[in-house]
C-alpha cells in the first residue's frame, strides 16, 4: 500500500491537517457562540473568561490557524497540551481507560496535535506559500 499511495503522503497529510483543523474549530464554535449543539445550559455560549471559554478560543483559533497552515507547529502543540489538559481533567478521574471515560477524542485530538506539530505545515499552507525557496 505504501508504493500505492506513498507518492501522495504531503497531500494526504495536508488533508488530514485540513480537516482536522476544521473539526476543532467546531468545537470551538460550539463553546463560544453555542452553535452545532452547543455547550451549557439550553446549548448556550460559555463564558468567555472561563475554562471553557479559554477552551473555546484555543479550539477555535487554533483550528483554523492549522487548517490554513499557519504556524502549525507552535499551534499544533499548544492544542496538543490542551487536550491533554482536557482529557486528564474532565475524563481521567471517572475511569483510566479513554472507551470508558468518554474521552477518546480528546486523547485522538492530544496525540494528532503532537504529530502535526513534529511535521509541521506542509503542503498547501500559508506557511509554505511564505516560504522562500
Amino acid at each position: 500500500m505504501e508504493r500505492l499511495l506513498g507518492q501522495y503522503s504531503p497531500y494526504l497529510y495536508a488533508v488530514m491537517r485540513i480537516v482536522v483543523g476544521f473539526l476543532f474549530a467546531c468545537h470551538g464554535a460550539q463553546k463560544l457562540f453555542g452553535v452545532l449543539g452547543g455547550v451549557g445550559p439550553a446549548g448556550g455560549a460559555a463564558p468567555l473568561f472561563s475554562m471553557m471559554g479559554l477552551a473555546g478560543i484555543i479550539e477555535l483559533l487554533g483550528g483554523l490557524c492549522i487548517m490554513l497552515g499557519w504556524l502549525t507547529g507552535f499551534v499544533a502543540f499548544i492544542a496538543s497540551g490542551q487536550m491533554a489538559a482536557a482529557y486528564f481533567m474532565a475524563h481521567h478521574p471517572s475511569s483510566f481507560w479513554p472507551i470508558q471515560n468518554d474521552g477518546e477524542l480528546a486523547a485522538l485530538y492530544c496525540f494528532v496535535f503532537l504529530y502535526i506539530a513534529s511535521v509541521g505545515s506542509g503542503v498547501w499552507s500559508i506557511d509554505r506559500a511564505f516560504v522562500k525557496s
